[in-house]
């Protein structure tokens, strides 16, 4: 189900100002370089394996046992944050009968939330306190359903539901399979180069951005458009957009 371009306007207008401010501190930190370097995207291996970045995550004590888990970082892209280490790599699939039954629960119940038209199905998901999903790069104060309603382009946060559907519609990219680290994310755009998509994902690509911003995102290097994770315990952990 594709969300109209006329309301989903302010969320594409946020996609393209975060391209264009982040590509202009890049030009005028690195010179001319970088918009060289920025074109040199290197294509998945035939596995459809790839490696992805090194994340910021944070470190635990090795000599207590009974450390709790590190916490996630609150800034940057909570995705490539709980990705693992830099060989950590990426299996990519659209079937959900593969997923684990928590992370295949949690995905049928944010997607019943979505169709509901009521956002308001969505706080048992979201969760309280260290376990809230992330809705922001930025930290979130005040109501998450509050704030997730207030970042859609109409009053009732109905664009904001048809685009958490239209996500989870899409295919997953599998974070760190078997890993400490395993996390599946929605939609596989965000592990992919997308100036490599095949004629059929890119049609896929179109039911959550225009072409326009498509154009800004092969350019930036990368997909920036809403994106959501859950762990394998079925910790809906993130739905955020930008980088």
């Amino acid at each position: 189900m594709a969300v109209p371009t006329d309301i989903r306007s302010e969320a594409n207008r946020a996609v393209r100002a975060t391209v264009a401010a982040l590509a202009t501190m890049a030009l005028l930190a690195t010179g001319p370089a970088a918009a060289s370097n920025a074109q040199d995207v290197i294509a998945p291996p035939p596995s459809g394996v790839i490696p992805v970045p090194a994340p910021m995550i944070g470190a635990e004590d090795p000599d207590n046992p009974l450390a709790a888990p590190p916490a996630i970082p609150r800034g940057g892209d909570p995705a490539r944050n709980q990705a693992g280490a830099s060989e950590t790599t990426v299996e990519f699939s659209d079937d959900v009968s593969l997923l684990p039954a928590p992370v295949r629960r949690m995905r049928e119940l944010i997607m019943e939330a979505a169709r509901s038209g009521d956002p308001e199905r969505l706080r048992p998901l979201i969760g309280t306190g260290a376990d809230t999903t992330r809705l922001s790069l930025a930290e979130v104060e005040g109501d998450p359903v509050d704030y997730f309603k207030s970042i859609s382009g109409d009053s009732e946060g109905h664009e904001m539901l048809a685009i958490l559907l239209e996500v989870f519609e899409a295919g997953y990219a599998r974070f760190d399979a078997g890993g400490e680290a395993e996390l599946y994310v929605w939609p596989d755009f965000f592990a992919k180069p997308l100036d490599s998509l095949t004629p059929e994902e890119r049609v896929d690509l179109f039911k959550l951005v225009t072409a326009g911003d498509y154009e800004d995102m092969v350019g930036f290097g990368s997909y920036i458009f809403f994106r959501a994770g859950i762990t394998p315990e079925g910790r809906w952990l993130f739905f955020v957009a930008g980088d």
